[in-house]
């Protein structure tokens, strides 16, 4: 897209809109379904508002024709009266038209939020690692913001419109159908341009939709607080602000170029609302000189012209209306379109309590399917024992872990826990036995009590002392000014890295799972830190089967089986001194990794 100062200009001008098929109505209409009563009611008000408006038109014509010809005060102030309370009762019945579409509208809003979130949620680990989480915001918020309009406003519209278009064309052709064509004449001129118009609109939403997704990308990764520091200690503030202020200035002449879509459409509507009534008064005079038609009856028809010109007017909006939404509904539903790659099949089962014997049986695996990342894997693990899974960074070995929870599914092969293949039982069964402690512990901004809450809603204050007390944090957290109820801050910034180790680890001990996996980042800690994440880990591992992606020797040699991993698949196993026997991958490893690591330690 090429821009000037108030003029935009498109590079591909040959992207093709969306087809408005059957498919997408029915999805669209589909919202409406939960409140149909409402929805009856609307339609209601709108058939009967519709009716009523045609009232002071024909009484107008009553006043100048019988009222004020015959002198007669009373039919006169009868008239008047109906009039008035026509009006009043007119504006009652918008106030709750108004009221009833907004309340639809909202309500249809909140559910599509929550059936994004809710989608979002059950998505895989390689939608995330693939998505912005800028283009999520956008999707999740503005997008389905942008199409409340449709709900609220052109539906509601498009009926009134209808409804008044209808009944006014039938009292205008019954009061004199010469002057009905006339009136009609000029119509099609408001709906000809309006697919040009509509099709440029749905060009630039589409743009400017991209350009908020690209900004809320900008202010997440730059304002979260890993960007912060970043930004800070690279001095770059000047170059992100300047980036930031250009994506915004080209979202604001997106925005002002697409408001100014269509003025000339707009401008040539004005006119022949404005020519209509001159026609009219033009072609009334003849027939009231040849004695066709009263003066009452010219007025009262200018009069019910201008409610035929405005719903016209208004449905040649609504058609670009709805075009320009076609970009909305075509991101919204892009997303929804997205398989959910792991989820329950129909005959899935509770996984009951567990002993926690973990069997992998031939294990194939990759994110692409051209990069095999596991090949072959097959090992087998006792109930309440410990895995250690050592090799060289990239080797295979947070892949193998996050595959026992389902985090991603197996390419081929199986892995069981107590002879249950996982993939036959539910998603939340399987997770709520497993607990996983990560190298980068994450925690919400909120109170250390919330964060630990998060492995069991439920835990009396007690079990959450105790909790903490065996993850060697309870005193700590007893040294600050709001105890529990202090806010740890963006990702548990106001806690050093042990101290939000130990927090996650008594989040997990609260929640009491059967198989641990832990991928042991004790390495860039202090000495202090990792003696308390040592003494931490012995009662989150004790009678529980676990799995240990292993840093340190101590966790190797204290491991009751050893996986040695290397490009995806497993090199050697057993104990440490088996495998040191061997002149194989595990004492290479031993030589340069975990002995100088102990040399170091002394």
């Amino acid at each position: 897209m090429k821009q000037g100062i108030g003029r935009l200009r498109f590079a591909d001008d040959t992207i093709e809109m969306p087809k408005v098929t059957r498919k997408m109505i029915t999805r669209i209409v589909s919202y409406f379904i939960p409140y149909w009563m409402r929805m009856l009611m609307v339609i209601g008000t709108i058939i009967v508002a519709s009716i009523l408006g045609l009232v002071p038109p024909i009484l107008i014509k009553n006043i100048i024709d019988k009222a004020l010809p015959e002198k007669d005060l009373k039919l006169l102030s009868l008239f008047i009266v109906i009039s008035i309370g026509v009006t009043i009762l007119l504006g009652l019945l918008q106030v709750a038209q108004s009221y009833l579409s907004i309340w639809i509208s909202k309500h249809i809003i909140y559910d599509m939020k929550n059936q994004m979130y809710s989608h979002l949620q059950h998505m895989s680990l390689n939608f995330y690692s693939a998505a912005k989480p800028g283009e999520i915001i956008t999707r999740l918020t503005s997008d389905i913001d942008g199409i409340q309009d449709i709900f609220n406003m052109t539906v509601v519209n498009a009926l009134s419109s209808g409804a008044v278009l209808v009944s006014t064309a039938i009292v205008l052709i019954s009061m004199n159908w010469k002057l009905a064509i006339v009136g009609m004449i000029i119509l099609p001129t408001f709906i000809i341009p309006t697919r040009k118009v509509g099709k440029l609109k749905w060009k630039i939403a589409s743009q400017s939709q991209e350009k908020i997704s690209e900004l809320n990308q900008l202010i997440q990764e730059t304002l979260s607080i890993s960007g912060a520091i970043l930004t800070k200690l690279f001095t770059k503030e000047k170059e992100e602000y300047q980036r930031f202020a250009r994506i915004s200035k080209e979202v604001i002449n997106l925005q002002i170029h697409e408001s100014l879509v269509g003025r000339w459409f707009r401008m040539t509507i004005t006119t022949f609302i404005a020519i209509g009534p001159m026609l009219i008064y033009f072609s009334g005079g003849y027939l009231y000189i040849k004695g066709e038609i009263t003066i009452g009856g010219i007025i009262a028809f200018v009069a019910l012209l201008g409610r035929l010109y405005l719903p016209v007017s208004q449905l040649s909006n609504i058609h670009i209306d709805v075009t320009r939404s076609m970009a909305l509904f075509q991101r919204i539903f892009e997303y929804f379109d997205q398989k959910q790659e792991i989820e329950d099949k129909p005959s899935a089962h509770k996984l009951e309590a567990i002993q926690g014997r973990v069997q992998f049986d031939k294990v194939y695996f990759s994110y692409n399917r051209d990069v095999p990342v596991l090949e072959n894997i097959s090992f087998s693990v006792n109930p309440a024992t410990m895995v250690a899974l050592v090799g060289s960074s990239g080797a295979g070995k947070t892949t193998i872990t996050n595959l026992i929870p389902r985090l991603y599914d197996v390419i081929k092969g199986s892995i069981k826990i107590d002879g249950r293949d996982i993939r036959e039982v539910t998603l939340d069964s399987l997770r709520s036995q497993i607990g996983i402690v990560m190298q980068e512990p994450y925690l919400f901004n909120d109170t250390i009590e919330a964060n630990l809450r998060y492995g069991k809603l439920d835990a009396t204050e007690e079990e959450i002392r105790s909790a903490c007390k065996a993850a060697h944090i309870h005193d700590f957290i007893m040294t600050l000014p709001d105890n529990y109820h202090t806010i740890v801050g963006n990702r548990g910034i106001k806690l050093s890295g042990g101290e939000k180790q130990r927090v996650s680890i008594a989040r997990v001990i609260l929640k009491n799972p059967r198989i641990i996996i832990l991928d042991e980042a004790t390495s860039s800690l202090d000495s202090v830190s990792e003696l308390y994440i040592q003494k931490a880990m012995v009662p989150l591992l004790k009678d529980r089967t676990s799995f240990v992606i292993a840093h340190r020797l101590s966790t190797v040699l204290a491991s009751d089986q050893i996986l040695v991993i290397e490009n995806g698949t497993i090199a050697e196993s057993g104990n440490h001194e088996e495998l040191i026997k061997q002149d194989g991958l595990y004492r290479q490893i031993y030589n340069t990794q975990f002995r100088i690591q102990t040399n170091l330690d002394k």
